[in-house]
């Protein structure tokens, strides 16, 4: 059958109105799309997401959200059945995408939210793709596995916590089950409550009923929200269980690395440093990593233990130049512990003195 002897009784009708809208929307459509084009041309590559950092960053967005709408959108419309307002439910079941609507509204723009989400992105991609243990290691268990049967029953039952935290974060969101995001209690309640926000949306009924049952969704997601439970949690309790002296602090970070544990890697130097998990995740993700050069001196890590730890992370993130690092690895060497330290004596501040200044110096560029 030829396109012009399709029945206009059948699917044609009702997509017409839609067709003709977006017909007259068209312009409008392309001039957001130019000016999306030439954003994006005139972006400089550094601090630019790549393609497999942006994919990630996307299906990371559309699970959370999606998660956390599919449970909100339950729950109330649950709670609208029960108030004898089966319609009212029937209309919060279905509608517009919380992630369109948030997308939109340009929330999802939160720098706070997406530190987060971008942190674990290229920290959950650098972590697969560190180089696998050498061949002379490979018939020993992995790191996890050891400190599973450690006779020290706190490290034995972190081992075994961040393995089950790991296997979460990588998991796929099963509908029906209660969501467990691992965001920070603050950005999850955030989160939770865009989300109520945006299913609010709807054409016709009572829509005071329809926020008490939002809003009482929402403060059960809240509440349930445990981020204790989240791999940086596992991973941090993992490293203060081991409280590595300094002599030891050289080989479980390199083994870290060789067994893709890059969350406990992070954890460990935190833990060294007293310093919180997120300020550390951004020195280690850091691609020029001079700040992370200067934390292992300050720890009196060695060239052969810093040239490990380089390469692998080099070999993992391609934003790294691994000619650069090699090149500058013996000017790192250098660098005293004492004058290291000095060096990074700013990254121990209190961490809402130093956002303040970054403030105050973001304010007086502009």
């Amino acid at each position: 059958m030829s396109i012009s002897d399709r029945d206009p009784k059948t699917g044609g009708r009702p997509a017409a109105p839609t067709l003709l809208a977006r017909a007259a929307a068209a312009d409008l459509r392309a001039d957001r799309r130019l000016a999306t084009a030439i954003d994006d041309a005139f972006l400089g590559d550094d601090g630019r997401l790549d393609d497999r950092a942006r994919a990630a960053l996307a299906v990371t967005l559309e699970s959370l959200v999606g998660g956390l709408e599919t449970t909100i959108r339950a729950h109330a419309a649950r709670l609208l059945t029960a108030r004898a307002l089966p319609q009212l439910a029937g209309l919060i079941a279905d509608g517009v995408p919380a992630l369109d609507r948030l997308r939109a509204a340009g929330l999802l723009r939160d720098p706070e939210l997406m530190h987060e989400l971008i942190g674990r992105v290229r920290q959950g991609l650098i972590a697969d793709a560190l180089p696998i243990e050498p061949p002379d290691r490979a018939d020993q268990p992995s790191l996890l596995a050891r400190l599973s049967r450690d006779p020290d029953q706190r490290i034995a039952r972190g081992a075994v916590a961040l393995l089950a935290a790991e296997a979460h974060r990588k998991a796929p969101i099963v509908t029906g089950t209660t969501l467990r995001t691992d965001l920070p209690a603050a950005i999850h309640r955030r989160l939770i409550w865009w989300v109520a926000a945006a299913l609010r949306d709807v054409a016709a009924g009572d829509i005071d009923a329809l926020d008490r049952a939002l809003a009482e969704a929402a403060q059960r997601s809240i509440a349930a929200h445990d981020e204790s439970d989240g791999l940086e949690a596992a991973s941090t309790r993992l490293a203060a269980a081991l409280d590595a002296r300094a002599e030891e602090l050289t080989a479980l970070l390199t083994d870290a690395l060789a067994d893709q544990r890059l969350s406990l890697f992070i954890a460990l130097l935190g833990h060294a440093l007293g310093l919180g998990y997120g300020d550390v995740r951004d020195l280690v993700l850091d691609p020029d990593a001079e700040r992370l050069w200067l934390v292992l001196r300050a720890l009196e890590l060695d060239r052969t233990a810093i040239a490990h730890i380089g390469l692998a992370l080099c070999e993992a993130d391609p934003r790294r130049d691994i000619e650069h690092f090699a090149d500058t690895l013996d000017s790192i060497a250098a660098i005293a512990p004492e004058q290291a330290r000095v060096a990074i004596t700013p990254l121990l501040l209190p961490p809402d003195y130093r956002a303040a200044m970054l403030a105050v110096a973001r304010g007086v560029r502009a």
